[in-house]
């Protein structure tokens, strides 16, 4: 229960949308939340036992409320957002969009000047953006620099000085890129309607101002003003070339935002399109880490605050990828199931997993040890494993018709194998096609053996197989009375399912998954360390068989012949004196001739 004073500022807070803030006993803030109805939502955390461990750490420290009232539940989603990322509380989800972003502004002036930027510092001016990188946003200025005038200086420009010939022209206006209005060579309503046309263009209204320019190239061809016609045509041409360049076109929507959205375990990766006329004007993708357990309608929230915090204006229209039960004043959230809005959600999700991807290979370059345990973790939930499986061990068989069966052992250690640690089992009590037993006994073999020499066991131990061959391993590990402290699972090759024991149905992880490729990579290291071995082993065999059909050659010769050679190859290089040192004058002599004799033929054959 939570304490009196603590249920008292709860009794005082308005029934009201507003954004409340958690501090501990020493001030620190902990959490920052949003809500539709401040009272209600505040209290809820004290009404039923937390949901996970960290939210119940969370509510005891709770030990001063505060509280901002705001007059809609969107000002509560952005004013949410912006606090998180001025304060970063310690329970807050981790908005990934530190970059600093480019933007262009319109400054609030007489004779207004365009200026790039990176931060959100200037007064009384208008922002466009912020731009994915600043390749996009040059690529935009360099069109305005050929479609208008703006002026380039920091003269404060007004019609009185102008009027008195206080302002001289500058090498802008020789160079043809300003038309002067500092002495009056351009009108200031001139000049605002370029402005005016350079908005609609930053806004992704470009259609309108086509239409104009179109307009204005057809008049002047009619009073056969030809060189300020092509000037027109050509001004036409490069805003054509620019629309078709910077934009998706999506002919029957208006103006709506499309959300996206992949969660993967505490990470979720959010993508943003925004749609002006029809045209994807804009597009931005972010990473956030859930502290607190949030559900996916609460991340993606926190996410559409954060976009909508940074564009300045909202669409009353929103698509997303499921149902959002929030309540917005004037905002619609639309779930697609067709036409060019599903296709436009379609195009959103796969930018967030090109996002999410990208991310992690940067991850794995830039920091690999926070990678690989971010990735254990997932196989740790995915799994519903009691422990992170930082040792994990895969067996898979190889065998010829039940003939010279062997098993393989391999060792992933922190993400990566242990191939020091690999083992191969030559199976000795099946005869037969019988993998489920072959399985059981390389199973019982290893930790057998693991648990005399007191050596650390494996937390997840992968069965290359389906329900058959893990119902064998579980035999094996019980009868060890391991059960309790290794996790088994298996992997069936033809739907690529994931089977635990004493669950009948099999675990469907998604095809993309990171933690299934993980979980293939292990089973595909184990496949080939034992068909390697097999084909070695048979081989052996093979020429085992060979070797002991010459004189004076038998079992316990051939298995010195491979102890002190270790292939045909060495004992073809080696010379007379070598096999005398290693089996006698006389002795070694004869192996030497014999084998000397039939040793190219066996080299060619294997």
């Amino acid at each position: 229960m939570p304490r009196e004073d603590v249920l008292k500022q709860i009794e005082l807070l308005p029934l009201k949308p507003g954004v409340y803030q958690f501090f501990d006993e020493k001030g620190n803030l902990l959490y920052i939340g949003k809500a539709q109805n401040l009272r209600k939502r505040v209290a809820s955390y004290f009404q039923k036992e937390p949901s996970s461990i960290k939210l119940k750490l969370l509510v005891s420290k709770i030990n001063r409320i505060e509280f901002i009232v705001v007059s809609s539940s969107i000002d509560a989603l952005i004013l949410e957002n912006n606090l998180i990322k001025k304060h970063q509380p310690k329970y807050n989800v981790l908005l990934r969009d530190d970059k600093t972003y480019p933007w262009i502004i319109i400054t609030d002036e007489e004779y207004p000047r365009i200026i790039k930027t990176r931060d959100k510092t200037y007064r009384n001016a208008e922002y466009f953006g912020p731009y994915p990188s600043g390749r996009m946003m040059h690529s935009i200025l360099n069109v305005f620099e050929r479609l208008f005038y703006f002026r380039t200086c920091q003269l404060k420009l007004n019609e009185k000085d102008i009027q008195k010939g206080k302002f001289k022209p500058c090498i802008s206006f020789q160079l043809k890129r300003c038309l002067a209005p500092c002495i009056g060579l351009q009108s200031h309503e001139d000049y605002l309607h370029m402005v005016q046309q350079a908005k609609k263009i930053l806004r992704g209204n470009i259609k309108p101002v086509l239409q104009e320019i179109e307009q204005q190239m057809k008049s002047f061809a009619e009073r056969w003003e030809f060189e300020k016609a092509q000037e027109m045509k050509e001004k036409w041409q490069l805003l054509k070339e620019y629309q078709a360049k910077s934009v998706v076109s999506f002919p029957h929507l208006g103006n709506v935002d499309v959300f996206s959205m992949i969660r993967d375990g505490e990470y979720a990766y959010v993508n943003f399109f925004r749609i002006v006329e029809g045209n994807v004007v804009y597009g931005q993708s972010i990473e956030l880490k859930s502290r607190l357990e949030e559900t996916n309608e609460e991340l993606l929230l926190l996410a559409i605050g954060n976009f909508w915090a940074m564009m300045g204006e909202n669409p009353t229209e929103v698509i997303v990828p499921f149902p959002i039960h929030a309540k917005m004043d004037h905002i619609k959230f639309v779930v697609p199931k067709k036409g060019e809005k599903l296709e436009l959600l379609k195009l959103s999700l796969k930018n967030a997993t090109e996002f999410k991807e990208r991310q992690q290979k940067q991850l794995l370059q830039i920091n690999p040890e926070t990678y690989i345990d971010n990735l254990l973790l997932k196989v740790q939930s995915e799994l519903n494993l009691s422990q992170k499986p930082v040792h994990i061990e895969c067996f898979d068989i190889s065998n010829f018709q039940g003939e010279e069966a062997v098993a393989a052992c391999v060792v992933f250690k922190n993400g990566k194998p242990s191939k020091s640690e690999y083992r191969i089992f030559h199976i000795k009590t099946v005869t037969g096609a019988n993998d489920f037993a072959m399985v059981k006994e390389s199973v019982f073999r290893r930790y057998k053996r693991l648990v005399e020499e007191k050596k650390e066991l494996p937390q997840l131990v992968i069965i290359d197989g389906g329900k058959g061959q893990l119902s064998a391993a579980h035999e094996a590990i019980q009868a060890l009375k391991l059960q309790d402290q290794i996790h088994l699972i298996g992997i069936a090759k033809k739907l690529e399912e994931i089977f635990k024991t004493n669950d009948p149905l099999p675990l469907f992880l998604n095809k993309k998954s990171e933690v299934l490729k993980f979980i293939q990579r292990i089973r595909d290291e184990a496949h080939r360390f034992a068909l390697k071995n097999h084909r070695k082993y048979r081989s052996q065999q093979v020429l085992s068989s060979q070797l002991k059909s010459l004189p004076g050659i038998g079992e316990k010769t051939v298995q010195k012949l491979f102890k002190f050679f270790g292939s045909l190859e060495n004992m073809a290089k080696a010379d007379r004196f070598t096999f005398i040192r290693h089996f006698g004058a006389n002795r070694g002599s004869r192996i030497y001739v014999n084998i000397k004799k039939i040793l190219p033929t066996l080299i060619n054959e294997k």
